[in-house]
């Protein structure tokens, strides 16, 4: 497996970052999840500690897989995919990338609009971005919630794409972004 991307597949770089992000999302999920059933006091503290300290972790890998995306080229989908699919991609990924920024920043203005402070795991005290204000928590409250069920129907949208060109197709697009897949020479 090469460090960088190629022409025909992704390397050790991005596909460690776009599997960590992975992870990291269905985590902020199930932390979220959990919390929703606690009631007011440490333990919900604590799990909204959490959530906070890994959205804040998405938005900086988030930001450091854009530039090493910029900087590798993106491997090359011309062979394997109608021009239609192309476009698909495209949009899909432009939405995923704009979700994976937008959900970490509305949960971050929330709490500052809450005047809940954003810690990173309790290293780095992040600066509010908006003053307090509870009517805009509510509304980013509610978009925060909306931007992650509308990045489930992208994903969903996603892997059904790249199951399609695995099990339908029976080409490389899938293959070339596991960790540990090979493509065909």
């Amino acid at each position: 497996m090469t460090f960088r991307n190629t022409k025909r597949s992704w390397g050790s770089v991005s596909k460690g970052l776009h599997w960590l992000i992975v992870l990291l999302i269905i985590n902020q999920w199930v932390i979220a999840e959990r919390a929703d059933a606690l009631p007011k006091g440490p333990a919900l503290i604590g799990a909204l500690w959490w959530h906070k300290s890994f959205g804040i972790t998405i938005l900086a890998l988030a930001v450091i897989r854009l530039v090493w995306r910029w900087m590798n080229p993106v491997p090359d989908l011309a062979v394997e995919t109608r021009p239609w699919e192309r476009v698909l991609a495209r949009i899909s990924h432009f939405l995923l990338y704009a979700l994976i920024f937008a959900i970490p920043l509305s949960g971050w203005t929330m709490s500052s609009a809450r005047n809940f402070p954003v810690s990173w795991f309790g290293v780095l005290q992040l600066p509010d971005l908006v003053g307090a204000d509870p009517q805009l928590y509510e509304r980013l409250h509610a978009l925060h919630g909306q931007l992650f069920a509308v990045l489930v129907v992208v994903a969903g949208l996603h892997i059904a794409g790249a199951l399609k060109h695995h099990f339908i197709d029976r080409n490389d697009v899938l293959r070339r972004m596991l960790p540990f897949g090979r493509v065909k020479k």
